[in-house]
């Protein structure tokens, strides 16, 4: 999740969608949360994860997932809007008709990459958002500390080691991801840039 400003202007979610010059941000209560662009850390470890979620759901056919700032709606009347790094949604709960602007119910998994400049008090009350609206399960990965939160409905919040396992349970049956497999895809990237900086032509 990228660093945030607040533009103090209340507005609908409809109205956020009718707006694209805004830029990255999201909707709180109302009031647009400008978002800065994520680093390429960022985006490197939420395209990994959500392409490995993709995969796994496409290859058994549970449902849809949608790629990263997708809109949410967390709540209605003032309107809260926000974009995980990744979701799922189940295949029974996606409707048969085509959707239209920000997704109207909260999914099933929600997936929230840390960034180093983000304050952990609002990576906390991100996430504690995304439950309270109804999603089932939220992971927050912070690939600097080599680290996951796990949240639950219903569950206390859990934090998983250095060589946890992501575990999609009952949400998305069939999936888990060890966290090592996340680190070395970010350490072995670093690698590559690193070599190849160092290469010298004639």
């Amino acid at each position: 999740m990228p660093s945030t400003k607040s533009i103090r202007r209340r507005i609908s979610g409809e109205e956020l969608l009718r707006h694209p010059e805004l830029g990255t941000c999201e909707l709180i209560n109302g009031e647009v949360i400008m978002l800065s662009p994520a680093g390429a850390g960022h985006g490197r470890v939420a395209m990994f994860i959500g392409g490995l979620i993709w995969s796994h759901v496409a290859k058994k056919r549970l449902g849809s997932v949608f790629a990263a700032e997708t809109g949410i709606y967390l709540h209605r009347h003032p309107d809260t809007v926000r974009g995980p790094d990744c979701v799922f949604v189940s295949a029974e709960r996606m409707p048969e008709e085509p959707l239209k602007g920000y997704l109207p119910f909260a999914p099933d998994l929600a997936v929230e990459v840390t960034d180093p400049a983000d304050p952990p008090l609002t990576t906390i009350e991100k996430a504690l958002s995304f439950v309270e609206a109804g999603v089932k399960l939220v992971w927050v990965v912070d690939y600097r500390a080599k680290r996951a939160q796990v949240y639950e409905q219903g569950k206390a919040p859990r934090l998983l080691p250095e060589d946890g396992i992501l575990d999609g349970g009952r949400i998305l049956p069939g999936f888990k991801l060890p966290l090592q497999k996340v680190w070395r895809a970010v350490e072995e990237s670093t690698k590559k840039k690193r070599e190849n900086s160092g290469v010298k032509t004639r």
